[in-house]
């Protein structure tokens, strides 16, 4: 567990500057040296945390039929269900046995992203679960709360303005993702929860039931577990920072093996707005040319979810 380092982060909210500066150096420490730190301070209570998880237990528990009715097979934005077996995140390794969910920005139908089809803007899914949207709607936006006081960190620690993520975050792309991983027992031969990858938008953070499973790969090779740490998030960093960045920062590989009891984890994915241009931050070395965070992200998922181009 020491070799994923704790962070408070807490003190990026401290009015002074020192404080802020030292928690920032010590996120760019982890994301040169792992690419991964537990976060603590995050500001989402035990009690809230508790009851997503079990919001999250009631979708996974309904009939297979009324999941299939929110598939994301039919969603031209990366939002609902996906199936078992239905996602392949390493190429050269059998299709995750897994299932998950996923919630993206919450926008009414007349906005004009959804209205002039701005790629990855559309409406969500939801099932037919008392409170259910509104529990989700609220951890959504605790999590990007989170993510851009995480990112005002590592400004601290590349020498920009506090502020300089801020326009880039004020409306991403960000999808809440519940996942639920079924026992070694329920799968037909032996296979991991999900195969080794690197995410891929700026930031990752992930919420775990205290399951085991979740392994970080070491820079210099060999896996290391990552436990549930009471009240912390565990958080990495994703192929997108790492180019805005010019591979100072370096993502991590990682994987969840197959749990021995049912697990469920909370995983918020904090990509820039579809609109913003990732490019190589000032003073870094320029390593690739500039796209926008729709385009890089588009081009991310077409390798990993054919069935996005599928009709239903």
């Amino acid at each position: 567990m020491s070799e994923i380092p704790v962070i408070d982060i807490a003190g990026l909210k401290s009015p002074v500057l020192a404080d802020r500066q030292a928690v920032g150096a010590a996120l760019g420490r982890a994301c040169r040296e792992i690419g991964f730190f537990y976060a603590t301070g995050h500001g989402i209570a035990p009690d809230q945390l508790n009851q997503v998880f079990a919001a999250s237990r009631r979708f996974f528990a309904q009939p297979a039929a009324a999941k299939h009715a929110l598939s994301i097979k039919r969603s031209s934005n990366d939002v609902g269900f996906i199936d078992l077996d239905d996602e392949q995140l390493d190429p050269d390794a059998p299709a995750d046995h897994k299932e998950a969910f996923n919630i993206g920005r919450e926008l009414a139908a007349d906005h004009p992203d959804i209205v002039h089809g701005k790629p990855f803007r559309g409406l969500n899914f939801w099932p037919d679960l008392p409170g259910w949207r509104e529990r989700m709607l609220d951890y959504y936006d605790r999590c990007w709360a989170a993510g851009r006081l995480i990112h005002r960190g590592f400004c601290l620690d590349l020498g920009l303005d506090e502020d300089f993520f801020e326009d880039k975050l004020d409306d991403p792309i960000g999808i809440l993702r519940l996942l639920h991983y079924p026992p070694r027992g329920e799968a037909a031969r032996p296979t991991l929860g999900a195969g080794a990858h690197c995410d891929y938008g700026n930031i990752t953070l992930l919420a775990t039931d205290g399951v085991d499973g979740l392994q970080v790969r070491r820079r210099g090779g060999g896996w290391i577990d990552a436990p549930t740490i009471d009240g912390a998030l565990i958080c990495n960093i994703g192929d997108c920072l790492m180019r805005w960045t010019g591979d100072l920062y370096v993502s991590t590989p990682h994987r969840v093996l197959q749990p021995a009891a049912h697990r469920y984890s909370l995983a918020f994915f904090l990509d820039p707005n579809p609109d913003a241009r990732v490019e190589t931050l000032p003073g870094m070395a320029a390593k690739y040319p500039s796209v926008t965070g729709a385009e890089y992200l588009k081009a991310k998922l077409d390798q990993t979810y054919q069935h996005r181009t599928e009709t239903v």
